[in-house]
Formats: C-alpha cells, structure tokens, sequence
C-alpha cells in the first residue's frame, strides 16, 4: 500500500511536468476572422464593382445589381478595337519599362555611395533626395509643360520618362541604402585583394547580393510610372505618347454627353489586372524591401 501510494504521488507531479511542458496553442478569436473578412471585403469590393460594371452594356449600366442580369465581352472586345487604347498601352510599357530601367542604374550607384562611402553630410543629403518625394506633381506640371514646348520635347517619351525619373529615383535610392548596408564590406575587401576593381566589386559581388533590393525597387517603380496620371495628361496632346491612364480619360461615348462607363470600366481592369498579379507573385520582396533595415540585431 505505501508503495503504490509513493508511486501515484510521484505520477501527480510528472504528470503536471508533462501538462507544463505542452507548448499552448495560441487559437486566434472568431471575431479577429470576422474582421479580418470584413476589411477584406471592403478593400475588394470596389475591384469587384469595377469588373461588375465592365460586364454590363446598355440600360444594364443603369442599375445596380450586384450580379450583372446579362453579362458580356462587350467592353472589351470595343477597347482592343480602339487603336488609341493598344498605343496607349505600348506607350505605358514602354515608358514604365525605361523609367524602371533608369531609376534602377542610377539609384544603385546613389545608393552605394550613401551607404559605403565616407561623405560629410550624406544623411542630410538622402533626406534632401527623399524630401523630392514630398513635392505636389501639380507644381512642377505647368513649368513642364512650358520648358518642354519651348525645347521640343513635348508630347514624347523622353519628356515623360525625365519628370517621372524625379519621383521614381528617390524611392529607388531609399530602398536600396537599406539593402547596401546589410552587405558585409568583408566580401567586397576579399574581391579588391583578389583583384577586382572596385566597380567589379560592385557589379560582380554587391549587385548579385542586393537582388531582392533591386527587385524590390523595381517593382515599386514600375507600378508608380504605370499608374501616373496628372503629368501623362498634362505633357501630352496625341497617342504618340499618351500612357493609358491619360488616354481612359479621353474616351468618348456614342453621344457627346454620354459617359462610356462600361469602356472605362473595362479599360480600369485590364491595366490594373497586370499590377495586381505582379504585387501577388513579389509580395514578400516588397515587404522585405520596405522593412529592411529596420531591426537590428
């Protein structure tokens, strides 16, 4: 009898030892999924509204149901037909795709001078560089407009990719600092022995490292001069360079006061569906690229 009771008094404890050491599993609350669903829901919603306008055509434009009664291709079909909306979308390829390009060759060597080399003041200059970010569009717009008519550059690529490289250049710059400063000098002072010059240090060891960064930074600026609006509509006057935010504005419906809002709508989902997939499939790049830096340790 003493035995079996010395025995079950040393299971009560190794029983509370084995309870103790079960890690408890952290339930999240019903409500926080109901929040979740509804903040979801409401960001959502006017995407799916814009897709629900694009599939009506006629008097179906008119109501408001929630689900279109005769859905169509309509709006689609018409807009590809449109040879103003096909340049428009070359002309914002093409646009985004240099501006992109530049903003990465020239803020990668801004960046690297910030965070590597031993400048008096190179905080006060990035914050210079990043203070650009703050200026209105609309200040710079009408100067633009003016400078670029007098000198011949109106109405082209070139004079839309240079304003653009003035916004797109500092959130390049920004996001790269933080990337060139996370790579140990140890590897680029391994490649100077070696041999390398020190922009083949760079090229060969610091950009093949700062690849998230540089994809990062790409993408960001890539969605920023794709969605422009205000300097597309106002330095230019034909589709020679018009972009497709500029060009959805100009579209005209059957009648001079009728608004096409089925063209509109559809024209909205076919350049906002590329966006939407390139943030899905690099989602975690751009969140690393925002957030590097920030925690130390």
């Amino acid at each position: 009898m003493e035995a079996s009771a010395v025995s079950s008094a040393e299971a009560v404890p190794r029983a509370r030892a084995r309870t103790a050491r079960k890690p408890k599993k952290d339930r999240t609350p019903w409500y926080m999924w109901v929040a979740v669903a509804a903040i979801v829901l409401f960001c959502l919603f006017p995407f799916y509204w814009l897709i629900n306008m694009s599939l009506k055509a006629g008097s179906d434009l008119n109501g408001s149901a929630v689900f279109p009664h005769n859905p169509t291709l309509t709006n689609y079909s018409a807009i590809f037909k449109n040879p103003d909306f096909v340049a428009s979308l070359r002309n914002s390829a093409i646009v985004a795709f240099i501006t992109t390009a530049l903003a990465l060759v020239v803020g990668s060597f801004c960046a690297y001078a910030l965070a590597r080399l031993r400048l008096r003041g190179k905080f006060v200059i990035l914050g210079i560089v990043l203070s650009i970010t703050t200026f209105p569009q609309i200040a710079i717009a009408a100067p633009l407009f003016k400078l670029w008519s007098d000198i011949g550059i109106f109405d082209t690529y070139i004079g839309l990719i240079i304003p653009y490289l003035t916004f797109a250049l500092p959130l390049a710059i920004f996001i790269l600092v933080s990337f060139f400063r996370e790579i140990p000098k140890d590897l680029e002072e391994a490649a100077l022995v070696d041999g390398a010059t020190r922009f083949q240090a760079f090229r060969k060891v610091v950009v093949p490292l700062a690849a998230p960064g540089l994809a990062t930074a790409g993408i960001l600026t890539f969605i920023a001069a794709w969605n422009e609006f205000l300097l597309a509509v106002t330095l230019t006057a034909t589709t020679a360079a018009r972009t497709v935010p500029a060009e959805i504005s100009f579209f005209t419906g059957a009648t001079e006061h009728q608004v096409p809002y089925g063209s509109i709508a559809a024209a909205s989902v076919v350049i906002s569906v590329p966006l939407i997939l390139l943030v899905l499939l690099f989602q975690k790049r751009i969140v690393a690229g925002l957030t590097a830096g920030a925690v130390k340790g």
